[in-house]
């Protein structure tokens, strides 16, 4: 349980960065710390203490298994997670080149 609250803590972390921060790369990390809360959670629900790999091998009782599925769903997640960054960062990289700065309050007072 006490696994459970920290992933739960460090998504609150990621979205306090999200929220309260100005810099532009802060927010980006921020969203990060938040996918990895997600995947972190999504491992512990399919952890079973004593479990094995869930490959069945001729002539072997397998027993207990761990559930695949939501190894299958992180994976996808740190694929979508890694393209979502790397959107953020071309847009954080335009939005210095334009305005000069990555603090948001500025950008938006110069958006007129």
């Amino acid at each position: 349980m006490g696994l459970y609250l920290l992933s739960f803590i460090l998504f609150l972390v990621g979205l306090y960065g999200v929220l309260t921060k100005a810099n532009i790369v802060k927010i980006i990390l921020g969203s990060g710390i938040m996918g990895y809360a997600v995947n972190l959670f999504l491992i512990l629900i399919a952890y079973r203490s004593g479990g094995t790999f869930p490959i069945l091998l001729p002539g072997k009782d397998p027993g207990m298994m761990v559930d695949p599925l939501p190894q299958a769903l992180v994976l996808t997640s740190i694929v979508i997670e890694l393209g979502t960054t790397a959107l953020l960062v071309a847009l954080a990289v335009n939005i210095y080149k334009h305005y000069g700065t990555l603090d948001v309050r500025k950008v938006r007072r110069l958006k007129g």
